[in-house]
């Protein structure tokens, strides 16, 4: 029998790394409905935007990386939205077996209107936070980051 002891902080943690997913999960349900009102499906939206944000020439495992998903399952995607004509692959002038990614006329058109209709919902969800509080959890949640990516290096890591 495993026997521990949560002390007060304890449980805040606790609290905190469950809100932490709750949160997440509730926010990316509510960015791909955003996504779906120009008509594509959160599997196919939020690769194209990410494209835009890393730039053209962006390879598919970063894009992968980016999402937190598989690169596998980023293969299958990234060939929808070459069909959809958002998206192209090139070369890499650097390394001829990867590719780079490009958005199309269309794609840098469909990721500025679904970045632009992102800046009006993130305002509005947090219209009633304090910009210092803001700041204060984005430094928190990229030091956070930070330490899961060291601990992960580390040889034997769970």
């Amino acid at each position: 029998m495993l026997i521990f002891y949560m002390d007060k902080f304890d449980e805040t943690l606790t609290r905190l790394t469950m809100a932490l997913g709750r949160t997440a999960r509730t926010y990316k349900s509510a960015a791909d409905k955003l996504a779906a009102d120009f008509g594509l499906s959160q599997a196919t939206a939020w690769p194209v935007v990410m494209i835009g944000r890393l730039g053209d020439g962006a390879r598919p495992g970063a894009i992968a990386d980016a999402l937190g998903i598989e690169p596998s399952s980023v293969v299958r995607v990234i060939d929808r939205v070459v069909e959809l004509g958002l998206v192209e692959r090139r070369e890499d002038a650097t390394d001829r077996r990867a590719k780079s990614l490009h958005l199309t006329a269309a794609g840098r058109e469909c990721v500025d209107r679904i970045e632009a209709a992102l800046i009006p919902f993130r305002r509005e969800l947090f219209a009633d936070v304090d910009r210092t509080d803001i700041h204060t959890c984005l430094r928190v949640l990229e030091g956070l980051q930070g330490t899961i990516a060291r601990r992960e290096a580390e040889p034997g890591s769970p």
